[in-house]
């Protein structure tokens, strides 16, 4: 059997599908049946590398990467869009030309604006596909990929509402799936790699703002280091920008307050290791977390340049007890202390830690949608 996965565009919707390909490769050879998984991705940016370095090393899932063109899906107006039209156009036809070569049974798709050209060329070409919607409320991408989809595949049972009632017919919940290194005890070696002594008693308070960083919770964590290293062990992924622009932060590593630029292969450990997280609410990193069973203070995107999806995967969580959200003018660095303080209590944080555990459920979501595609 030949299948082809697409999209990306972000990390947010390459992981998850690492994980699902991960995962239908070892369905298939619990089978005996033979698989070849090829990736259809952007052609510039941060997908050939991810899929690369996880799926293409030795022993890996895939047998190679396709980049292709693509533009952004834009709701607003913007000249862009008119760019970025030819450039969809021309994804779709090089998708076109790669199906027709690669001759596929079935196209996954995780979504993103690249994966938009695949599915259109797999409709054309009567190949079957399914589509996977991270957040709450789905993108532009997935509705526009769902109504030719045979199987629309959503994380949380009430994203169907937002989809018309014929589309709400090929839903399957499966939630959102996560690389199975996130569901190993890895709490020890994560305390290794930081260097905290068995005897530490403070709880690790875990920052992330995804691979670039965030700048609004990195202002905030700033302006409150002495208060937050007074009360917890602060563990810091800054982003690149952040640790470029403000070297005298970094150079505050001690042995309270400990900054990374980025944190890449230990981040499993590291988040394993941690008592609590701070974090903006994209559905990968968020899914890590509910995986990991850790409480969260969560500071979603908001404005503008977002379609609200993070301040919706937020409220979700914390309407089912495992967050605590400050969204917008919410996110004062009062408001934040207030928060941050109900958790030094390892009560509250095990409230959270339970709710965390029900909401992931018995099933690995990437575990079941392999067994959608294996029994499609």
């Amino acid at each position: 059997m030949r299948i082809v996965f697409a999209g990306g565009g972000t990390g947010g919707h390459i992981y998850p599908g690492i994980a699902v390909a991960d995962e239908t490769l070892s369905l298939f050879k619990e089978k005996n049946i033979p698989l070849e998984i090829y990736w259809i991705g952007s052609a510039s940016g941060m997908d050939r590398g991810i899929v690369e370095k996880n799926l293409l090393s030795e022993g890996g899932s895939i047998t190679a990467f396709y980049g292709i063109s693509c533009g952004k899906l834009r709701r607003y107006f913007s000249f862009q869009n008119l760019v970025d039209v030819f450039k969809i156009l021309h994804g779709f036809f090089q998708a076109v030309r790669l199906l027709k070569k690669l001759k596929p049974d079935f196209l996954f798709s995780k979504g993103g604006f690249v994966s938009v050209p695949p599915c259109r060329a797999a409709k054309l070409l009567g190949i079957p596909y399914f589509t996977h919607e991270c957040d709450f409320t789905p993108g532009l991408a997935t509705r526009l990929n769902a109504a030719s989809a045979d199987k629309v595949l959503v994380s949380y049972e009430a994203t169907k509402n937002y989809l018309k009632e014929a589309l709400q017919k090929k839903c399957v919940v499966t939630g959102n799936p996560v690389r199975p290194v996130f569901y190993e005890n890895l709490c020890e070696s994560g305390r290794q790699f930081l260097g905290i002594p068995k005897d530490q008693k403070k709880p690790l308070l875990f920052i992330q703002g995804g691979s670039l960083g965030a700048r609004q919770i990195n202002d905030l964590v700033v302006e409150n280091l002495d208060w937050l290293k007074e009360r917890f062990i602060v563990v810091h992924q800054t982003g690149k920008a952040f640790a470029e622009e403000r070297p005298d932060v970094m150079k505050m590593k001690d042995s309270s307050y400990m900054p990374f630029a980025f944190i890449y292969s230990e981040m499993p450990s590291v988040l394993q290791a941690a008592d609590l997280v701070l974090s903006r609410s994209g559905a990968n990193s968020l899914w890590e977390c509910v995986v990991c069973e850790k409480p969260m203070v969560l500071i979603p995107l908001c404005g503008s340049g977002t379609r609200g999806d993070q301040v919706d995967n937020a409220r979700y969580v914390e309407e089912r007890g495992c967050a605590k959200v400050l969204a917008g003018p919410e996110a004062t660095g009062e408001n934040l202390r207030a928060a941050l303080e109900v958790f030094l209590s390892e009560e509250e944080r095990n409230k959270c830690s339970a709710a965390c555990k029900v909401l992931k459920g018995d099933e690995r979501a990437a575990r079941k949608i392999a067994n959608l595609i294996l029994n499609r």
